[in-house]
């Protein structure tokens, strides 16, 4: 690896820790792409070519993430959306149900007891957003369980 590809990716490791810090802040791809000193577009492709998704769906799943683990813990469906830094409800509750595999009111309503008896690691792992919408997949096929539907299928055993 050259010392240009190696400064590249301690840039996007840079913003990737800055998404995964400041997601509840009004964060958008130009702002992210100037803070690392590269231009959206080519910031875009690069945060691709490293981690497999764009930087604002890098976003987007950890801010699902976050407002699970607050829903998980009772807060209101419209307070964890301005927790995590969503500012539209309709959106908000959308993208929650491509990630999740359900919406967000189904979800604060449903038992997390096998969650709660996990060590913190786990329910890291077990509760990690999983895309499950469209462009989720590599095309038509049969559909996969969520995870949660895996979480509460192997808490069951």
């Amino acid at each position: 690896m050259t010392p240009e590809e190696l400064a590249t990716l301690t840039l996007l490791r840079r913003a990737r820790d800055m998404i995964d810090r400041d997601y509840a802040l009004p964060l958008d791809v130009p702002t992210i792409a100037a803070k690392v000193f590269m231009s959206p577009a080519h910031f875009s492709r690069k945060f691709r070519a490293a981690y497999g998704e764009t930087p604002y769906n890098y976003l987007m799943t950890r801010r699902i993430e976050r407002a699970a683990a607050l829903l998980r813990a009772g807060t209101s469906v419209t307070d964890a959306c301005m927790m995590v830094g969503a500012t539209s409800l309709g959106s908000f509750s959308s993208r929650f149900t491509e990630i999740m595999g359900e919406n967000p009111s189904s979800y604060r309503a449903r038992e997390h007891s096998a969650i709660e008896a996990m060590p913190p690691c786990f329910v890291r792992f077990a509760t990690r957003p999983a895309r499950t919408g469209p462009g989720a997949g590599p095309g038509p096929g049969p559909s996969k369980p969520s995870r949660n539907e895996e979480v509460q299928a192997h808490a069951a055993h």
